[in-house]
């Protein structure tokens, strides 16, 4: 009987102090994360915009993005508006890593192929948009490549990443939004032609999916942002 308690609390003693050790490993690795996304102050990108949103006719765009630390964020779109969720951390992950969170250790999973690590981020600020953000991180290269994220303001969406020529900046050759089109609040007095071909018209959200897809071209990273830009 004392040979079995001894064992007890002897596997209790060894497995509580491995608790924070997992807490302070996703810390380590979210601090990985952000060591290579600070190294951008700012770019300039070229990209090719895709949306798809059932029962609307958007047509394919060219885009440039511009980003300034800290957090100035500009998409211009040569064909109008962009339907992107506001504060989307699929374009700019520094919005959303530079704030006051709780970091959770949520194991392992797999994303495009890879595996990788589970982080949840629970914001400190109780009135904060973001209510939950969930991170699927290649743990070798220090990339996310997948994030969903709950938002107070646009619901919940998703984004996948994927990396080349500009990861060692933590920049993606491509990103892929999914939104529920029912969260989604588009600006005041935007019109689009609906798919029937009909006259334009204010649109009104309706349920299902929404898809929009940024496949970038160039980037200029390190060389100046006017403020200006942002105005």
């Amino acid at each position: 009987m004392k040979y079995l308690f001894f064992c007890s609390f002897l596997l209790l003693a060894i497995s509580f102090p491995a608790l924070p050790l997992c807490a302070q490993d996703a810390t380590a690795l979210l601090q990985k994360v952000r060591d290579k996304l600070d190294r951008v102050n700012d770019y300039q990108a070229q990209g090719l915009m895709k949306t798809n949103v059932s029962f609307l006719k958007v047509p394919e765009a060219q885009v440039t993005v511009y980003f300034k630390k800290p957090n100035k964020l500009k998409i211009s779109n040569e064909k109008g508006i962009s339907l992107v969720p506001k504060g989307a951390v699929t374009i700019s992950l520094n919005n959303l890593l530079t704030g006051g969170y709780t970091v959770l250790d949520a194991g392992a999973d797999t994303a495009g192929g890879y595996k990788v690590r589970v982080i949840k981020l629970l914001p400190k600020d109780e009135n904060a948009d973001l209510v939950l953000a969930t991170l699927y991180i290649d743990d070798t290269g220090g990339l996310i490549l997948k994030a969903r994220t709950s938002t107070r303001e646009n619901g919940t969406y998703e984004v996948s990443l994927s990396y080349g020529k500009y990861s060692g900046y933590a920049l993606p050759d491509k990103v892929v939004f999914s939104f529920n089109i029912k969260d989604y609040k588009l600006p005041k007095g935007v019109t689009f032609d609906y798919d029937d071909g009909s006259a334009k018209k204010q649109v009104t959200p309706a349920s299902g999916k929404g898809k929009v897809e940024i496949t970038y071209q160039s980037y200029i990273i390190n060389k100046g942002v006017p403020d200006t830009v942002f105005q």
